[in-house]
């Protein structure tokens, strides 16, 4: 079946950009980025910006986001997907990333939320001039890692 990503969240201000493979299922059927309460994404993010408790309002968590200088978007455009893991994406397609930082020139940090993104990203785009790039682990569910170690790991971009 054919998914199709998100518009991007981000602005003029947006300076870090932080990058997922492509929406889950849950997501996909709220229409909201991170909507599965299992996915530790935003109490990864809430707990960095000591600004818990997590909204239940997207929007809400958009603006977090914008007001910290934080856009989101996914490495994929559309793909073919069954169910919501990374590994069974076939037939992709990028989003415009060239388009993208010559529109946002004041992006200079990309995190990667998990692998999967990093290497589809690099492969269609390599490494950009002016910009860091950090791999994180994966927020989903799928990923076994205790939220204590990827809340670890995530705080080393944000130092």
């Amino acid at each position: 079946m054919k998914i199709h990503s998100f518009p991007y969240f981000i602005n003029s201000e947006t300076e870090i950009l932080i990058l997922g493979t492509m929406p889950g299922a849950m997501s996909l059927a709220k229409q909201e980025y991170y909507a599965n309460p299992r996915n530790h994404f935003w109490k990864i993010l809430y707990t960095l910006f000591e600004a818990l408790p997590i909204p239940a309002n997207f929007q809400e968590k958009v603006q977090f986001l914008k007001s910290n200088k934080i856009g989101l978007w996914d490495v994929l455009e559309n793909c073919e997907r069954k169910g919501s893991l990374d590994i069974h994406i076939k037939n992709k397609k990028e989003n415009d990333f060239v388009d993208l930082f010559s529109e946002f020139p004041s992006i200079t940090k990309i995190i990667f939320n998990g692998k999967q993104s990093h290497l589809f990203f690099s492969k269609k785009f390599g490494q950009i001039e002016g910009i860091t790039y950090f791999v994180m682990p994966s927020t989903s569910p799928a990923n076994t890692m205790t939220f204590e170690n990827k809340l670890k790991i995530w705080s080393s971009c944000f130092k």
